[in-house]
């Protein structure tokens, strides 16, 4: 199974950018998902996960305006990012709970895509 984040680039304060994380492999079923970011010299934070049924949850510093959705025919997860901000510069990576057969649960990470965001 793989993770493969992309999307990323530089863009303009104010701007927007779409992240999507495909997994591909042998795939059962896909639980939750997130996105996490890392900052030069910061540690990873966790900005925003799906629950396998759809449900959200979100960092306060992204609340509305990040949107994390879910195509489970496509096995993809997107991360809508508008408004964005000098401060989510950052290098984006997904990671999920992947059920490879219906009792083996294991959770894998993308390899990140980088989001500059300019002044």
């Amino acid at each position: 199974v793989q993770l493969q984040a992309s999307g990323g680039g530089l863009v303009q304060a104010g701007g927007s950018l779409r992240l999507s994380c495909v997994a591909s492999g042998s795939i059962f079923r896909i639980n939750s998902v997130g996105w996490h970011r890392q900052a030069p010299g910061k540690q990873r934070e966790l900005v925003a996960t799906i629950t396998s049924n759809s449900n959200t949850v979100y960092a306060d510093s992204v609340k509305g305006r990040f949107t994390i959705s879910r195509d489970n025919v496509k096995n993809t997860v997107y991360l809508q990012m508008n408004s964005l901000k000098p401060e989510d510069t950052a290098v984006y990576y997904c990671n999920a709970g992947i059920f490879v057969n219906p009792a083996t649960r294991n959770t894998y990470w993308g390899q990140g895509t980088q989001v500059t965001i300019s002044s």
